[in-house]
């Protein structure tokens, strides 16, 4: 390579664009310091509540509390995302909110599939008489 040539391959002022390190156009947001506290002191305020919820037994029902407990779960899951992760529906062509929506629709497949056949074997199992154990080893 002359010099010429050279010179023009590591100037960053000659136009081209050959990806530095920098991807500018992917939609994806840079993380900011302001950005990183703001979604630190939510995931903060988001982990007290549950133990102020359990520790100071706000609710008489132990259902309530549970509930508000996965509420709040679930919020602070968006806020990592958001604040963490940087994903959003432009962030590599909204093929990463797609990922997403995906995993969320199998587990909450995976979820609720384990709770019916929990609930309805504990529904319809029924109970061995003392009596008839007898003759079992």
């Amino acid at each position: 390579m002359s010099p010429d040539t050279l010179a023009q391959h590591h100037n960053p002022g000659h136009g081209h664009g050959h990806g530095h390190g920098h991807a500018h156009g992917d939609g994806a947001g840079h993380g900011t310091l302001k950005g990183y506290l703001t979604g630190f002191a939510l995931a903060v305020i988001l982990t007290a509540i549950p133990f102020w919820l359990v520790m100071g037994d706000v609710f008489a029902n132990p259902q309530v509390t549970a509930f508000g407990i996965m509420a709040l779960a679930v919020v602070q899951v968006i806020v990592h995302m958001v604040y963490f992760l940087h994903m959003n529906t432009r962030s590599e062509g909204g093929w990463t909110m797609l990922a997403l929506i995906f995993t969320i629709v199998i587990v909450a497949i995976t979820l609720s599939g384990s709770l019916w056949v929990m609930y309805h074997l504990n529904a319809n199992m029924m109970p061995m008489p003392a009596h008839d154990m007898r003759g079992m080893p």
